[in-house]
């Protein structure tokens, strides 16, 4: 079954799209954290970043970056959150590579806060440091 993402690129479902190109999409999300919340969304069906080409995921950056110059110079945005959730876990509702650009403005009153810190026992990060070494 095609996710949301595939109709809205294949002109199924409405949206209102700002950018477009051979490898992505940018739409406005339809339950904005701020007005002007975007989506950059890969062509490509790949759910997350680990299983799309090096070279979409790198324009696609390259594209947020475009729509974060754009949210600052004509909402003025102050700020933006630059955001990928990676899977279902992280919170990831649609199986399909997007990037979250969203305008933040000082004093806006949001926050994306984790609730919980965990803390590391003694010697604890030397062996995650160790065992997550690249």
């Amino acid at each position: 079954m095609a996710t949301v993402f595939e109709m809205i690129r294949d002109g199924v479902i409405p949206s209102v799209k700002i950018y477009e190109d051979e490898l992505c999409f940018v739409i406005l999300d339809l339950s904005p954290v701020n007005k002007g919340h975007a989506l950059v969304i890969s062509k490509e069906c790949k759910p997350t970043f680990t299983e799309i080409e090096d070279a979409t995921l790198h324009h696609m950056i390259n594209v947020a970056k475009k729509v974060d110059g754009k949210m600052r110079e004509v909402l003025k945005a102050d700020g933006t959150n630059i955001m990928i959730n990676n899977g279902p876990a992280s919170g990831q509702e649609v199986p399909h590579l997007h990037i979250h650009v969203i305008p933040r403005f000082s004093g806006d009153g949001k926050t994306f806060v984790f609730p919980s810190k965990e803390k590391y026992e003694e010697g604890e990060m030397a062996k995650y440091g160790e065992i997550l070494k690249i």
